[in-house]
């Protein structure tokens, strides 16, 4: 089991510091604009800011939780979560990226509710996710497309297929302007996509999800970033 203490903290920290520019922080003193807002599950394994190669700060606004789910409850009513709006509205942030991830534990774990009899309850703010998760889960596995043979495999289908559903409830919200264009990525760190471990598969493109017609909207050269498991 890894171990942190606050001194580790520190130094990492430290060495954070010690390493940007003095002027690293000089464009976004009074306020930001970021280019992107991204979506991704909460895990260790999958760093935002790795993924996209950010280095600068200002470019990326980061909301991450269990699932990479976009909405939340308010007044008894489903709406967009805080985390993903607040830049869309108020930073002027135009593109918006769901990512789930190859072997998402949120997906296992919900999918194991949705199998066991035994209804055991998670501690409440985890319990919460897992049940936003459930509806999804359950529908995708009415899906035909989506293939119930291995539990691995189903696992990766269901990632899919929730990323797909978050940027439809995104693409609906009265709340997200038009002007907005939602995407959806499922980040590949266990070669369920292809051998290029880190990569980023493109699966949707404004409700888009043919990999025929999503590789029409990507450069020629990231043609082999465009992969889909749920056809």
């Amino acid at each position: 089991m890894p171990e942190a203490t606050l001194a580790e903290l520190f130094e990492r920290n430290a060495r954070h510091a010690e390493s940007i520019p003095e002027d690293y922080f000089d464009a976004v003193q009074s306020g930001q604009m970021p280019a992107v807002v991204s979506v991704c599950c909460s895990d260790s394994r999958v760093s935002q800011e790795g993924m996209w190669d950010v280095d600068e700060p200002g470019w990326l606004f980061t909301a991450g939780n269990i699932g990479n789910q976009v909405r939340d409850r308010y007044d008894g009513r489903e709406v967009v979560s805080g985390d993903v709006l607040y830049p869309i509205r108020f930073t002027d942030t135009r593109l918006a990226a769901v990512v789930g991830h190859t072997g998402c534990g949120a997906v296992t774990a919900t999918l194991e509710r949705v199998r066991s009899d035994e209804q055991t309850l998670l501690p409440e703010g985890i319990e919460k996710r897992v049940e936003t998760l459930r509806p999804i889960v359950e529908a995708g596995l009415d899906d035909d497309r989506i293939s119930d043979d291995e539990t691995a495999g189903v696992i990766d289908q269901l990632v899919e297929y929730n990323v797909d559903r978050q940027v439809e409830f995104l693409r609906a919200a009265d709340s997200i302007p038009d002007s907005t264009t939602v995407v959806g990525f499922v980040y590949d760190f266990q070669g369920v996509y292809g051998d290029a471990l880190g990569r980023c598969y493109l699966v949707n493109y404004d409700g888009e999800t043919s990999a025929e017609a999503l590789r029409t909207v990507v450069p020629d050269r990231f043609e082999s970033h465009v992969d889909r498991l749920v056809a």
